[in-house]
């Protein structure tokens, strides 16, 4: 196996969005209720998309049409996008990332990004820093029906950059990163910058954790490196 590409997270990972979700939270919750999602099935401490789920769930049991539930579904995100697009104007990218972005582009490697966050805030801070062209793919939300941890998610990303899940990295500070890229056999490397421990990210199933995004070019010379004497054993 040798690496041939990478997957990013943003949030957390590339980039510090500083999205209030709390607020954001909240809010949907509040507009789930109102549609008639029991209060008691949903929590502000779970993400948008754990409620949306638990959402899915009750509407099947409650046999009303898929209609229903896509349209809950719709304005829920279209809630959430409004507080991303807000927080994508005060984002800053995170130390060393356009250093490592730089140097995997170097080393020959396919970069794309699988993010949960909507197509118009992710497009927002692409353009804004002028990170755009380093990603072969970029994989939002609205490209996909099932998100991360679902294998679907960074399933997608890997059809597009035209590469196994075997020789990709993917790189993220969330559970559901290691997670989605333990269920692929992709290597997963956690960097506890955002949402997860070290931890968290270990029993996520991380392969490796770094510290920084700037260690992950040597990382991967170190891991394609012992690919290559395993070869020649």
């Amino acid at each position: 196996m040798r690496v041939k590409a990478v997957i990013f997270d943003l949030d957390g990972t590339l980039a510090n969005f500083n999205l209030d979700y709390k607020t954001v939270r909240a809010e949907v919750k509040g507009y789930l209720v109102k549609r008639g999602v029991p209060a008691s099935v949903l929590s502000v401490k779970e993400s948008v998309f754990e409620m949306l789920r638990k959402t899915e769930i009750y509407v099947k049991n409650s046999a009303k049409p898929a209609k229903f539930f896509n349209d809950i579904r719709s304005e829920a995100l279209a809630m959430a996008e409004k507080y991303e697009l807000e927080a994508a104007k005060s984002t800053s990218l995170l130390p060393g990332a356009m250093e490592t972005l730089k140097a995997l582009r170097r080393m020959g490697l396919k970069i794309g990004l699988c993010t949960i966050n909507s197509e118009n805030a992710v497009n927002y801070i692409l353009t804004r820093f002028g990170i755009a062209d380093y990603f072969g793919v970029t994989v939002s939300r609205n490209k996909v029906n099932q998100y991360k941890p679902n294998p679907e998610h960074i399933g997608a990303a890997l059809r597009a950059l035209d590469v196994s899940a075997s020789d990709a990295v993917i790189v993220g500070d969330g559970s559901v990163d290691m997670q989605s890229a333990k269920e692929l056999d992709a290597i997963a490397v956690g960097l506890p910058t955002g949402v997860s421990t070290m931890e968290q990210l270990m029993r996520s199933g991380a392969n490796y954790v770094i510290t920084s995004i700037t260690d992950l070019p040597l990382l991967i010379e170190k891991i394609n490196k012992a690919s290559s004497s395993a070869e020649k054993e």
